[in-house]
């Protein structure tokens, strides 16, 4: 349950359609669900923090990973989003379970999207095609949690024109996610461009002395463009999440 069905139910005892009895046994119910010895689902994540929970999918067993999913739907949750999953246990779970992969994103989406209640839109953009793996797992969160989001793919500084022939696009967001490796330096510029928040993700592009995104990663922390902040290296759920969370603010 989230916080859409809770308001919903609760407007159920308002309107008299669902008793308080029946109303306080369904909040009631256990808040996490043990399964087996392996994980305790979290069931009132949505009613908490207004997004149910994810399934991390790396280092999980595939029938780890099909037993958190499948009881998270019995619980009535619509969407499960899975990010790092492999194609190893994509194939199992989707051979059980209506599963959605995306072998680019390492992500599985069971069940359909949701329509966008976000307040505008999420501009998700790349310095180059190397980077897209990341960027595309920020798109599919922040498309999971009901945003409508603009892919901008390999538009970084190397060929800034390329990123300056979609002004239009970078004015009209209400977050914009910047994706880079190597020298990490289009968040700043992007910063330095848009009236809006920008949520720079760092990735292990680039050679030797990028340091596997340390590189990335500092130069993002040390932009001098106001409005920008930066998640952890390769981090594209936790970008898309937070533009997700900004996007749906009043």
């Amino acid at each position: 349950m989230d916080k859409t069905e809770m308001s919903a139910l609760l407007q159920q005892v308002a309107d008299g359609t669902l008793s308080p009895a029946d109303a306080a046994l369904r909040l009631k119910m256990q808040p996490f669900q043990e399964i087996g010895d392996y994980a305790k689902v979290d069931l009132h994540r949505g009613i908490r923090q207004g997004v149910p929970e994810v399934i991390y999918g790396a280092g999980k067993t595939k029938e780890h990973i099909l037993g958190i999913a499948k009881t998270m739907l019995e619980n009535g949750q619509q969407t499960v989003l899975i990010t790092r999953l492999d194609q190893v246990s994509a194939d199992f779970v989707a051979a059980r379970l209506p599963l959605h992969y995306n072998a680019l994103s390492k992500t599985g989406v069971i069940g359909e999207l949701p329509k966008p209640t976000g307040k505008g839109r999420i501009v998700v953009a790349t310095g180059g095609t190397s980077d897209i793996p990341v960027a595309e797992e920020a798109a599919v969160t922040a498309e999971v949690l009901g945003n409508d989001v603009l892919r901008l793919y390999d538009v970084g500084v190397s060929g800034i024109h390329r990123l300056l022939s979609h002004m239009d696009l970078i004015m009209s967001a209400r977050v914009i996610v910047a994706v880079a490796g190597m020298e990490g330096a289009l968040p700043s510029v992007i910063g330095g461009l848009a009236d809006c928040p920008v949520i720079a993700v760092p990735t292990s592009v680039g050679y030797g002395a990028s340091l596997g995104g340390i590189a990335a990663l500092l130069s993002m922390l040390n932009s001098c463009a106001s409005g920008v902040s930066v998640v952890n290296i390769d981090n594209g759920f936790g970008a898309g999440y937070m533009a997700s969370m900004i996007n749906h603010l009043e």
